[in-house]
């Protein structure tokens, strides 16, 4: 990986690191939905003109169909995933919620393997396994605090899995991209959003919601926006909430998947960090097994087939009469390998690149004329 990449990996690193944090300063400011409206907005409208330029560059034109599953996935991530997010910041530690967040792959994995009949490898199981494990050691159910929010977060983030599903999936039928489905979703959200918060205006509405909700109530637009906040709004919404997740998508681009998924597994180590050091949130014992226990479950999932490999390998090694079935991968696979369509295929290959070494040969020899 040359430095560029390692930008494209470390910049976003940093910034969904200390999203949480932002937010938990800048809810003290702002209503939460309101937050979420404004960031959401913003954050669309800064990687609109990088979406306007591959519509016009891929030719893409979006049906009715696709118009619908796109403000559908916005209602997904922005009026539910992360209202539920933004209010558990403010019920809970940013450093607990952020790892909450962090394992919204993991919940993609179950989500792809119920909905759509996505294999699911015993790596990416034990993945799960431990992930679970070390949210529980995070959570510490039998000395619960703060426990609605923990709650909401890790709802949040299981509805997050969801909208990584739906986008991809979604995306792939209407020809987006997923830096541009990602801003697309984020509009229309926000846009669906703030009927909600204009509804929330509405007398009758207002009056029925009660007072220890009165956050949904008469929600606000942009209402404490000043010299003072909008730096860090702006920080929130194009940094955090735009260029992140542009150069996520980028980074799975230039870099690679793997690679890229880097980003969320260094997250729940980094955000506590910063956590502790700008917020003075300590860390407690638990939530330090937790992370390990996660970042443990996230690495299998990096390198999950190769270290299954290498596990195969070692005990055929020193089991060399039992349990004959863990060579069935290897047989299939050089089935697959050594069958008469692969040799065909590399023979094929080969007279190709023969014949483009002959005429490569034939330009740089001069004639004997």
């Amino acid at each position: 990986m040359n430095f560029k990449g390692f930008l494209y990996i470390l910049i976003p690193t940093f910034l969904f690191s200390s999203m949480e944090i932002a937010l938990k300063i800048a809810g003290g400011q702002f209503n939460p939905i309101e937050l979420n409206f404004i960031r959401f907005l913003i954050g669309g409208l800064a990687l609109l003109p990088f979406t306007i330029l591959y519509l016009k560059k891929n030719n893409v034109k979006i049906s009715r169909s696709g118009w619908g599953r796109i403000a559908l996935t916005g209602f997904v991530i922005v009026v539910v995933s992360m209202t539920l997010y933004q209010i558990s910041i403010g019920m809970s530690k940013a450093s607990v919620i952020a790892i909450m967040l962090s394992a919204n792959p993991i919940f993609g994995l179950i989500i792809g393997f119920v909905f759509l009949k996505e294999k699911l490898s015993r790596t990416n199981v034990l993945a799960l396994i431990l992930t679970l494990v070390g949210l529980l050691i995070i959570i510490n159910p039998f000395h619960l605090s703060g426990a609605m929010g923990i709650m909401l977060g890790l709802l949040s983030s299981i509805i997050f899995g969801v909208y990584g599903v739906m986008s991809r999936v979604y995306g792939g039928k209407i020809g987006l991209n997923g830096l541009s489905m990602t801003c697309l979703a984020f509009l229309f959200g926000s846009g669906e959003l703030g009927i909600l918060m204009g509804i929330s205006h509405i007398p009758a509405v207002a009056n029925a919601i009660p007072s220890n909700f009165s956050q949904f109530s008469n929600i606000p637009y942009f209402q404490g926006i000043s010299l003072q906040t909008l730096p860090l709004i702006l920080y929130i919404s194009i940094l955090v909430t735009g260029v992140a997740f542009g150069l996520y998508f980028l980074s799975m681009e230039k870099v690679g998947i793997l690679q890229a998924s880097l980003i969320f597994l260094v997250k729940p180590a980094l955000a506590p960090v910063l956590s502790l050091l700008i917020l003075g949130e300590a860390m407690t014992v638990n939530t330090i097994f937790g992370i390990v226990v996660i970042l443990l479950g996230s690495l299998v999932t990096l390198m999950g087939e190769k270290i299954a490999y290498r596990v195969m390998a070692i005990f055929r090694r020193n089991n060399p009469e039992a349990h004959q079935e863990v060579d069935e991968l290897e047989v299939v696979k050089d089935k697959i390998e050594n069958s008469e369509l692969a040799k065909r295929r590399k023979a094929t290959e080969e007279a190709v690149r023969d014949t483009l070494e002959a005429k490569k040969e034939n330009r740089e020899v001069p004639s004997e004329d």
